[in-house]
């Protein structure tokens, strides 16, 4: 017959009263066995290629362009674009010209630059006073003998161009309408003035520094035309010396544009004025 002893519980089993115990003690000697490890590299970079084997894939050269090209490319665009601004602008807004007499003498000097509005007298109209330049197809200038081409002609003809010359051609005039289609303009009453439409005008914009001789006519501006006269009016071969050719009349569609601003010489830059004052007493023409 068995002997009635006490059975002493198995430590080892789960879920007796000494496993949490024990269970606890075994992750803390755990943990502490792996912070003794030492770390390995890997741990903090991946592994690399197999020694003494290369990567199936070649890495990348750097391409960043040399300093040189980068700034030669940034020059290059900036010159292609204020070409292309530079033609516009010639084409549909401004034009440079340069002045080569001293008929406009004090307003314009001499080898003056300006820069003419193309905008008037078409979609603007012209005004009485404005300076306008204008082609001469009434052969008020002698003709231009042909200039011989240099090796670097091409060049200046390329520039002007695109607008980035001033026109220096010869073949174009400088004056101040006068006169607009259906004025009356005469020259000159009792006290010496010029008179359009009957009121005398007081023209401050003449050259004071001789006094202008009296030319005398009686003109009617036909339609499409202007009568036009130089500042300068003793040194000034305009309307009133060509009534031989189109009656002295400019053509409107002979003018390129009304001059806007003297551009060069630096001491010199202004904009040009059409002295509206002088002919606001004016009445219009017929």
């Amino acid at each position: 017959m068995p002997e009635n002893h006490a059975r002493i519980p198995d430590p080892g089993h789960d879920g007796g009263p000494d496993a949490p115990a024990a269970s606890a003690a075994a992750e803390k000697d755990a943990a502490a066995a792996v912070e003794s490890l030492p770390v390995s590299s890997s741990d903090s970079a991946p592994a690399g290629p197999a020694s003494g084997k290369h990567s199936a894939a070649p890495q990348a050269e750097s391409s960043t362009p040399s300093p040189l090209f980068a700034w030669l490319k940034e020059v290059a665009t900036v010159i292609v674009i204020a070409v292309v601004l530079s033609f516009l602008i010639k084409t549909f807004l401004f034009r440079a010209f340069f002045i080569p007499s001293e008929s406009m003498v004090s307003t314009l000097d001499v080898d003056d630059r300006i820069f003419v509005n193309l905008l008037v007298p078409e979609p603007f109209s012209l005004s009485r006073g404005d300076v306008v330049v204008f082609r001469d197809t009434n052969g008020w200038l002698p003709a231009v003998a042909e200039k011989s081409e240099g090796p670097f002609t091409w060049v200046q003809d390329g520039l002007t161009f695109v607008g980035l010359l001033p026109d220096n051609s010869e073949q174009h005039l400088v004056k101040r309408v006068i006169g607009l289609p259906g004025d009356h303009v005469v020259c000159c009453d009792t006290g010496g003035k010029l008179t359009v439409n009957g009121t005398a005008i007081d023209e401050s914009y003449v050259n004071t520094a001789e006094v202008p001789q009296v030319r005398n006519f009686d003109v009617t501006v036909p339609e499409g035309k202007v009568w036009v006269m130089g500042d300068n009016r003793n040194h000034s071969a305009d309307s009133r010396s060509h009534v031989d050719a189109n009656g002295g009349f400019i053509n409107l569609a002979d003018i390129e544009g009304k001059a806007a601003v003297i551009a060069w010489p630096l001491n010199r830059i202004t904009v040009l004025d059409n002295y509206p004052d002088v002919f606001k007493n004016v009445p219009a023409g017929g």
